[in-house]
């Protein structure tokens, strides 16, 4: 089965960071953007492992949108 869920993907001085705000406490980070995404995928997966049957089914109801907005200020 698969699910779809929002990932977040930072970059800092000292690489990336990334966390899935659907699953808390699922985080990671990596040298480059090649590295974060395989190390956030790998974690997703692992976490939905530990999921109960009841979680599992909450998770492919539950939605967060993300957006970029651009604002003006004086």
């Amino acid at each position: 089965m698969s699910y779809k869920v929002s990932v977040i993907i930072e970059k800092d001085d000292d690489g990336y960071y990334s966390y899935c705000p659907e699953l808390p406490g699922c985080q990671t980070q990596g040298d480059d953007l090649s590295e974060v995404v395989s190390n956030i995928k790998e974690a997703i997966e692992l976490y939905i492992e530990t999921l109960s049957i009841e979680e599992k089914a909450a998770l492919e109801h539950q939605e967060i949108m993300t957006m970029t907005l651009e604002v003006k200020v004086a």
